[in-house]
């Protein structure tokens, strides 16, 4: 059996703040490339640009570690790799199933990261009885109706829900009193989870809203007078009032 549900990642224990944790991942991607390209040693300004953080905060987030790199010389590349890894438990077997084989499951499971990384796709299950023993990503789809004795069979303790939203919580459920204690969600809706049971929520369509926002806000900044340039004025209809009763304010063109 897999050791997955009985290892848990030392970051809370040692203190790192989740901030550092969240970053840590951005700069193993970095550090990987970097290792890709037998690139020795990195200083920690490149390896912050590479990471898209600013050296300071890189160099604050290693002093967790107890990295501090060495002058003239910068950090370890491998050495990194290995200690980052250590650090977020990808020394070690984290077998995952992912529930909910549609379109984004089905991607999912087609990933080729995951098992770079140190996760292992133990099953994907669907609650679509026309899908189960049909193979995606080399391993045949199991029904829902198997989700508990395949979490005990295989020591997961990491579930990926990629159903409905209206499908998701109840799934969400079935995970955690089957020992699962950690879920990536990419259900649009928020899930309820006890205690001790962490939860990361994708969604795409969020992501999208934001970029959005920015977009907007970038072309009404297009748009704006420079300095020095006239504003244009506003009138208001006869009588002085706006269609709403009120005196409207002088506005940017």
């Amino acid at each position: 059996m897999a050791t997955g549900r009985t290892h848990r990642p030392a970051t809370r224990s040692r203190g790192i703040p989740e901030a550092t944790v969240a970053r840590l991942p951005l700069y193993l991607r970095a550090l990987t490339a970097l290792s890709e390209r037998s690139v020795p040693t990195v200083s920690s300004e490149e390896l912050a640009a590479a990471a898209g953080v600013n050296s300071a905060k890189l160099r604050k987030d290693f002093s967790y570690l107890g990295s501090y790199g060495t002058r003239g010389v910068g950090y370890d590349v491998e050495y990194l790799v290995y200690q980052i890894s250590r650090e977020l438990g990808l020394t070690q077997d984290w077998p995952v199933v992912i529930v909910g084989i549609g379109n984004l499951g089905a991607a999912l499971a087609n990933y080729g990261g995951f098992a770079s990384r140190g996760f292992r796709v133990a099953a994907l299950i669907d609650a679509d009885p026309a899908m189960a023993g049909k193979p995606v990503a080399g391993l045949p789809v199991r029904h829902t109706d198997e989700l508990e004795s395949i979490i005990t069979e295989n020591g997961v303790s990491i579930g990926v829900i990629a159903t409905p939203a209206g499908a998701a919580q109840q799934v969400c459920d079935r995970l955690v009193a089957a020992g699962v204690t950690s879920i990536l969600n990419f259900a649009p809706t928020v899930l309820s989870v006890p205690e001790g049971v962490d939860v990361r929520k994708v969604d795409l369509s969020i992501e999208l809203q934001i970029l959005a926002f920015h977009e907007q806000r970038k072309a009404g900044e297009e748009s704006m007078p420079s300095a020095g340039q006239p504003r244009a004025e506003v009138r208001a209809p006869e009588g002085g009032k706006g269609p709403d009763g009120e005196i409207p304010a002088v506005m940017p063109a």
